[in-house]
């Protein structure tokens, strides 16, 4: 090749798509062959070398231009595209088939979980609990007010009505038996005692209480008329003259062995008797039927105190 000379085809005529466009096609390009594609060679002159190398040397026996093969049906071996194990002659892999259902894993109509079947049932078991409900609350206990009425009266002949029978109180539920209480006025009075009613606040009758207590031999009984026997309290009321007093408790003949405490329990600094209205208690055993109580003035006692009232009171505790 020499200057000026650039063969007798140019590169721009070795345009492999040449024959798919106007004016390509009227150069006289053709589609690809065995050896070669685009615009036809010139023939070649003696002393002019090639320009082109577009002639493709044979590789495989790859061939193009081929009627490209009509596109099988999904699922079907495509004779282009088919896997070697496909060609005559090659081993064939048996591809285990998962088996399942719809809804399962694995199957050929793979798909959720059945959520209206599940909402179809659960609809269901609802209707069938109100219904139950609403039947339960129509018919009720047939039964009922006829049993209500019968607990409380029952109809005779003639449309009498007997009324039933009341409760009987049980011993237990009785209220407890009233404990005697007796004023000091009226009881038996021993030794140097008397009634006087000077000092104000006394409980009696026409306000009267036992006085000239202080001296030994003095003395009040009582006669308590006792319902049950067991233990219980003698509570007494009295006054003093701000200062402790005691006195000798004897029971159905029996003295206790400690003697009753008058004292000073409200703690008062004013010798005035109407002022020192106060209580006190002392344990004692009771027989059912009558006993004898008395509250003396005996040797060793200071018995400088006015009486008001017994009475027999609850142990507790």
């Amino acid at each position: 090749m020499t200057a000026g000379n650039n063969g007798a085809n140019t590169p721009e005529d070795d345009d492999p798509f040449g024959y798919l466009y106007e004016d390509g096609q009227a150069a006289g390009a053709q589609p690809p062959r065995q050896g070669g594609y685009g615009y036809p060679p010139a023939a070649p002159q003696p002393g002019v070398p090639r320009t082109s190398y577009n002639q493709v040397r044979t590789v495989g026996e790859r061939q193009y231009g081929q009627q490209v093969p009509q596109q099988q049906a999904y699922g079907q071996p495509n004779a282009q595209y088919a896997a070697p194990e496909t060609y005559p002659g090659a081993a064939t892999a048996q591809v285990p088939q998962h088996q399942g259902g719809r809804g399962r894993p694995g199957g050929p109509d793979r798909g959720g979980p059945n959520t209206k079947g599940l909402l179809i049932g659960a609809v269901a078991v609802v209707l069938v609990v109100l219904i139950g409900i609403g039947a339960a609350l129509i018919t009720g206990d047939p039964d009922k007010d006829k049993k209500k009425d019968e607990a409380t009266s029952s109809a005779g002949p003639g449309g009498q009505v007997e009324e039933s029978p009341k409760p009987q109180q049980s011993p237990s539920s009785e209220a407890p038996a009233e404990l005697p209480k007796q004023d000091a006025a009226t009881l038996k009075l021993g030794g140097t005692a008397q009634l006087d009613n000077t000092t104000k606040g006394a409980e009696g009758p026409n306000g009267s209480y036992v006085t000239g207590f202080n001296a030994v031999g003095s003395s009040v009984t009582w006669k308590a008329a006792m319902k049950e026997k067991g233990k219980y309290r003698l509570t007494v009321r009295y006054a003093i003259p701000a200062k402790d007093a005691n006195a000798t408790l004897t029971v159905n003949g029996k003295p206790n062995s400690q003697p009753i405490g008058l004292k000073n329990f409200i703690h008062s600094s004013d010798s005035n008797w109407e002022k020192n209205w106060q209580t006190t208690w002392a344990p004692v055993d009771l027989i059912k039927g009558e006993n004898e109580v008395s509250i003396s003035c005996q040797e060793g006692n200071q018995c400088d105190v006015i009486l008001d009232w017994l009475q027999v009171t609850p142990a507790k505790g």
